[in-house]
């Protein structure tokens, strides 16, 4: 009998928080009883899935589990950041189960790395998505002490530009929802088939599959499958760990059963006439991916559900628990598959949900016509720094851009040794205390243009969310570092921009009195009344 292979995968994340004038989390009164949601989260997800119970027929503790050492995950570089400064033991822990799964999975860690700031790297500026990918890698590597071989992709929003940005940072291999796989083949010499064919990508078993790129590079890819991950994070799957477990083996047999029956029949919908299309079946991996989030917030007790659902596959005969770098390694990709550009998992409008009204995320009758002009307010805050900014920086930097590439190096360690190492690499003259300080806070101002792309910030249902206000918040601090550091005086036209974007909360009309309200009071303008 073929081996069972089975990867969970959990994609966790949190926006960025922090005030970027004081560095706090403000309390957010809608996660009460915590200070914050990153607490809140933190005591309901994260810290429970570092020792997971498992317990008896009476209640009684049977064991505990990490389970982050037996799954495959990816953490945002800005949760990571957070949770050192606040919740170092989980901080550690998560680090501590990476380096186990390295021995339980052929010295294959089960932790990804994710860019940086959770932008929608397809919309992004080209330069944007470059220092995104890198930061991200730059992260992974100070945390987990090794090189990521595989990076999640925010949303698993994705095109070939961004799919280069991660070849070109050494990155093996990423992860999609079926419906982003285009046509395929199984081999170099073959005919392409439709994804929907018989042991294709859409078929609910996966193996790597690599991606031919412009560039003349490649990536693998695996898709995981996708009905199942929605019954895990929407239809109660978790409510019964055994039975999360003899689902997933289940599903591994009804697909395996699937493609081996594809691999032996003619396909008379191959495009190739009627030959074979089945996949290597001693290569099928079942894969499930949702927010890592789902095991204990979304779903009380999930992680315990995880943990026992672990402890059923690994101790059942004939399934092996493993990661997509281990299986990656032991099945390099033989298949070719076209990604279909500008997808993600959350949104079948061609990202639309992080661009315009395109209906996600709306409901109970609000609208979202301010998605698109919230979005034009970025781009062109940061067009009109971007000059000034770079004429100014040259006077410091030898090269402006590869400097902001290169800050993530300070933002994890800047201390004297460090920072002078980096302006040794950068400055493009000895530079004094005044000038190192102004070199610095040209280098903040562009982090905090980053931060403004945020992709949570057109993830929901208005433009007075939560989520929106904190990229606000950037934006501010973008605009006071540009007033302060270039002379320019953008806030006016900047806060004409926002007036564009319609508000669903009658209490403010539009994002401009958001900002007014929420963000700067004593700015240009009047708050809405109460």
């Amino acid at each position: 009998m073929t081996e069972r292979r089975i990867c969970i995968h959990g994609h966790f994340y949190q926006p960025p928080r922090e005030d970027p004038r004081t560095g706090e989390v403000p309390r957010q009164p809608s996660a009460a009883p915590f200070h914050d949601w990153n607490r809140r989260i933190t005591a309901e997800s994260y810290a429970p899935n570092t020792a997971a119970r498992v317990l008896g027929d009476h209640g009684e503790l049977l064991r505990e589990v990490d389970n982050y050492a037996h799954m495959s995950f990816d953490f945002g570089p800005t949760l990571l950041a957070w949770l050192a400064a606040e919740a170092p033991e989980v901080h550690a822990a998560v680090v501590t189960a990476d380096a186990a799964s390295l021995e339980r999975f052929g010295g294959h860690g089960s932790a990804m790395a994710q860019s940086y700031h959770h932008t929608i790297l397809p919309l992004s500026h080209p330069r944007d998505r470059r220092t995104e990918v890198l930061w991200g890698v730059a992260d992974f590597r100070h945390r987990f002490g090794r090189e990521p071989e595989g990076m999640w992709l925010p949303e698993t929003a994705v095109d070939l530009a961004s799919l280069e940005e991660l070849a070109a940072a050494g990155i093996k291999f990423t992860i999609l929802e079926p419906h982003q796989a285009g046509r395929w083949r199984p081999g170099p010499d073959e005919e392409w088939c439709d994804p929907r064919t018989a042991g294709g990508p859409g078929s609910g078993l996966t193996e790597p599959y690599r991606v031919d790129l412009p560039s003349g590079a490649d990536i693998a890819v695996f898709f995981y499958d996708g009905p199942l991950s929605r019954d895990v994070a929407f239809q109660g799957l978790l409510h019964d760990g055994d039975h999360f477990a003899r689902r997933l083996m289940d599903r591994y047999d009804e697909r395996h059963r699937f493609t081996r029956e594809a691999a032996t029949e003619p396909d008379p919908g191959a495009a190739a006439g009627g030959q074979p299309t089945g996949a290597d079946l001693d290569a099928c991996l079942l894969s499930i991916a949702t927010d890592g989030e789902t095991y204990g917030h979304h779903h009380r007790h999930g992680e315990m559900a995880l943990a026992w659902a672990l402890g059923v596959l690994e101790e059942t005969e004939g399934v092996r628990l493993t990661n997509y770098a281990e299986h990656l390694a032991e099945f390099p990709p033989v298949r070719e598959v076209e990604i279909v550009e500008n997808t993600a998992w959350n949104c079948p409008h061609s990202l639309g949900r992080w661009s315009r009204d395109c209906g996600c995320a709306g409901g109970g009758g609000n609208h979202g016509r301010w998605r698109q002009p919230l979005r034009q307010t970025m781009d062109w805050l940061r067009e009109e720094i971007e000059g000034p900014w770079e004429h100014a920086a040259a006077e410091l930097l030898r090269d402006p851009w590869a400097a902001r590439d290169d800050y993530v190096r300070l933002l994890l360690d800047d201390s004297a040794e460090k920072r002078a190492a980096f302006f040794a690499d950068h400055a493009a003259h000895p530079l004094d205390e005044a000038q190192t300080a102004r070199a610095l806070d040209l280098l903040e101002l562009q982090r905090n243009l980053l931060r403004c792309f945020t992709s949570c910030a057109w993830f929901f249902e208005d433009v007075a969310r939560i989520e929106v206000v904190q990229i606000l918040r950037y934006a501010s601090r973008a605009l006071d570092l540009s007033g302060n550091l270039l002379g320019l005086d953008l806030e006016s036209a900047f806060l004409d921009h926002l007036a564009a974007a319609p508000s669903n909360d009658p209490d403010y009309g539009d994002a401009r009195q958001v900002y007014l309200g929420k963000v700067r009071p004593g700015g240009k303008g009047q708050p809405p009344s109460r």
